[in-house]
């Protein structure tokens, strides 16, 4: 790959940092319509390279509108609280927003965001992967347009793992026999008390069959696939595999800790891969992906989503238009700049098929094999509640009682359900 793709991956949504300073203020003002010209505010995480689609979307628009890119904070908890008060003001300089796949069905039980029905729907629909779509649906109707999605693969050390393990049980029983041998062992992922040590138990369950909640998002299942879950999980936690941080470990700490060189495996985002062949080359020489572990011999894993959807806000004055810009910056040409230059992989299928994708995506078979049969989180609009909650009672997974913890989880997800209106 070549060292601007390697350092546009590792810089992910980094690169707009300077020029958010300067859009965060509470309820600051937004430009205006400009010689009759309307203006569709953009409201979206800060990316690298997004300015360049929008450039390209405002030349193709020839004067219909302007896209203009408002750049939110680097944080997800506070893009969301911005555009929640935003919304809840009722705020009409707010046409297209981004939102983290996690936030589009509370958009919508809320009537913040428009339906996408028509044309707009089957151009939104049209080649996009099931699950990323999924998490765009609420209600069986459509209220976003997937531009983006992402999945964890297993990372393994070529040198010391000839075959990548298949199932949770495998992996744990390599590292335990290298850490016999005396050689790296670790395995290395995210375990601090947030969204990500609930992606983990997310992943596990589903591979195990498991339901959190019902199909509607509205009742608690937490079967006995879901106590399997945490069976694992806290197996995992205390099989003497793991590295002396996981607890407090997001992602970037796991991408560090296995750039160390203790680790055998790591379980985390592609966003690694062009940062390890940056900082250490003679390292990612020997190291290989494979698809996420799964609980059962012969039976894949599901492993969770990521990614963002884009809606437009019921508030806007120019809802068409906003349409128009929210389908172009998504569009699959336009996917397949923002996949090469800033790592986020596509929704749209076909762009996977590009030849172009191939040196920026060696992964990009495997990536595309976990996205078409993903796992997806909990779709409920009750969703921060549900997460918070869930963290809460899995940290630090060591201190797990499978059967306890599950009465704990199902009281306390059925009390999250129940909770009214947005969350603050």
């Amino acid at each position: 790959m070549r060292k601007t793709r390697r350092t546009a991956w590792r810089a992910r949504r980094v690169g707009a940092a300077a020029a958010a300073l300067a859009l965060l203020g509470p309820l600051a003002a937004c430009g205006g319509d400009e010689g009759g010209t309307p203006t569709i505010n953009l409201y979206y995480a800060p990316e690298q390279n997004l300015q360049k689609v929008v450039d390209d979307c405002n030349a193709e628009a020839a004067g219909r509108y302007r896209i203009s890119y408002q750049v939110l904070p680097r944080g997800a908890d506070d893009q969301r609280v911005q555009m929640v008060r935003r919304l809840a003001a009722e705020d009409d300089g707010m046409d297209v927003l981004g939102l983290d796949i996690t936030w589009t069905q509370e958009f919508a039980s809320a009537d913040w965001i428009l339906e996408w029905t028509g044309d707009n729907q089957a151009q939104a629909e049209q080649g996009t992967l099931a699950g990323p779509l999924a998490s765009a649906e609420y209600q069986d109707k459509l209220f976003a347009a997937p531009k983006n999605t992402n999945v964890q693969l297993l990372w393994y050390r070529t040198d010391l793992v000839p075959q990548p393990p298949s199932t949770w049980d495998e992996m744990i029983q390599q590292s335990l026999d290298l850490k016999g041998q005396g050689k790296p062992y670790q395995v290395i992922t995210m375990g601090a008390q947030y969204e990500g040590l609930v992606v983990l138990y997310n992943t596990i369950t589903v591979s195990a069959g498991g339901h959190i909640l019902d199909d509607e998002g509205t009742d608690v299942v937490f079967d006995q696939g879901a106590v399997r879950g945490l069976e694992i999980l806290h197996r995992f936690a205390t099989a003497g595999v793991t590295s002396p941080s996981f607890t407090n470990s997001i992602e970037d700490d796991a991408r560090l800790q296995f750039q160390g060189g203790n680790a055998a495996f790591q379980l985390n985002w592609p966003f690694v891969y062009p940062a390890m062949q940056e900082a250490a080359p003679d390292l990612a020489a020997k190291v290989r992906w494979a698809r996420y572990p799964g609980v059962d011999a012969g039976t894949p894993s599901k492993v969770t989503i990521g990614g963002y959807n884009l809606a437009v806000s019921r508030y806007s004055k120019h809802p068409q238009e906003a349409f128009d810009a929210a389908l172009c910056l998504r569009n699959a040409e336009h996917q397949k700049f923002s996949a090469i230059n800033d790592g986020v992989p596509p929704t749209i299928e076909s762009v996977y098929a590009d030849p172009e994708m191939t040196e920026a995506y060696p992964m990009k078979d495997t990536i595309l094999e976990e996205l078409r049969d993903p796992a997806t989180r909990p779709l409920s609009p009750a969703y921060q509640n549900i997460s918070t909650v869930m963290s809460a009672t899995l940290s630090p997974p060591a201190s797990i009682r499978p059967e306890h913890t599950a009465n704990e989880l199902r009281k306390s997800i059925k009390d999250a359900l129940e909770s009214k209106g947005v969350l603050p």
